[in-house]
């Protein structure tokens, strides 16, 4: 696992985030302020252009290269959180082995990274809803002594299990909060992109690994 191995799930994340723009818009339209794609799209757009940096670094450097080039580049609330998300995962990856348990320790800490930057957790109807869960899960089957391959099968279906649920969430946090009531029936942004990159980034490693 190093840099390449990166650049591979960073590309696997933005050729599924062009791909439903659309559909991301729409939903962040109905409860947000309609930009939150096209923040993400840029950071996504930057990272790509950071490839040739990114894929030559060990794994823990080119997940803060990404983190540093995403709060440069991603405005709104996005920015500081997938920031805190990579750069809790760079900083871990320094003491973790390159194993199945080693990654949802990994995984793990930048998840707890962007609920202590964003202040919330599950239940708030954001991104964490998918990445709190996925998370667990992960950490469950890696206790158990999954195999990669049944992770990798897993997590996306907890994902997509877990963005549907925010449905019938009631938004506490961001712009969606002011809508009270109002924001119920609706599937959270966040969750939906955050659910298509982790989907996206498993697919690919199942080529890969």
């Amino acid at each position: 696992m190093n840099g390449k191995t990166v650049m591979a799930c960073i590309d696997a994340a933005h050729a599924a985030l062009v791909a439903h723009t659309d559909e991301i818009a729409l939903l962040d339209q109905q409860i947000g302020d309609g930009d939150h794609i096209f923040n993400l799209l840029r950071g996504m757009e930057a990272l790509v252009a950071l490839r040739a940096q990114i894929e030559s670094a060990a794994f823990g450097p080119a997940l803060d290269l990404g983190a540093m080039k995403i709060l440069s580049t991603v405005g709104g609330s996005s920015g500081p959180l997938f920031f805190s998300l990579l750069n809790g995962m760079a900083k871990a990856a320094a003491s973790n082995t390159m194993d199945v348990a080693g990654f949802a320790a990994i995984f793990a800490a930048g998840v707890d990274a962007v609920g202590q930057r964003g202040k919330t957790g599950r239940g708030s109807k954001t991104m964490m809803d998918v990445l709190i869960p996925v998370a667990q899960r992960f950490a469950e089957m890696a206790a158990a002594g999954a195999s990669a391959a049944e992770v990798r099968d897993a997590l996306p279906q907890i994902a997509e299990a877990s963005m549907l649920a925010t449905r019938d969430m009631l938004a506490t946090k961001g712009r969606a909060s002011f809508l009270g009531e109002r924001s119920r029936g609706h599937i959270d942004p966040g969750a939906r992109s955050s659910q298509l990159m982790i989907a996206a980034s498993c697919a690919r490693l199942g080529q890969t690994l």
